[in-house]
């Protein structure tokens, strides 16, 4: 399977008007970014929705392989929430690559309150390696 990146991605392209537009920068061994979520994607009231928490994860995980050099696509993610992320609060989404199998990309995430590093969700993921047509830094 081969995947093209077009900048359209809901999670981190620049060229989708209704994405997030999240920007993953490589820093330690990890992908980091630094996000405040917008008010429309409120699940209760004052909280964030427990899906745009999974893609945020989803999103570091992805980010990860990439700049380890392995980009793919995400056949497991499993999601462990701690507490609500609330609308508001900026939050440091953080993947790290854990370790390779063949194709195989192991990895992990988190979400953190920037105020006081506080865990607001964490995930283990698989990834399958996939060549990648076009760049990510198209759009940036």
């Amino acid at each position: 399977m081969e995947v093209t990146y077009d900048g359209r991605c809901f999670g981190c392209g620049a060229e989708n008007p209704d994405g997030l537009r999240m920007v993953f920068e490589p820093r330690d061994g990890e992908a980091v970014a630094e996000y405040q979520v917008p008010d429309r994607y409120q699940s209760w009231a004052g909280m964030v929705h427990g899906g745009l928490v999974a893609l945020m994860l989803d999103e570091a995980v992805g980010w990860a392989a990439w700049h380890a050099g392995h980009p793919g696509v995400t056949g497991r993610l499993e999601v462990r929430y701690r507490q609500p992320l609330q609308l508001g609060d900026r939050v440091r989404i953080t993947g790290r690559v854990e370790k390779m199998r063949r194709t195989l990309v192991y990895a992990s995430a988190r979400i953190e309150r920037v105020a006081d590093g506080a865990t607001v969700a964490e995930a283990a993921a698989t990834l399958m390696e996939a060549p990648v047509q076009g760049s990510a830094s198209a759009g940036r």
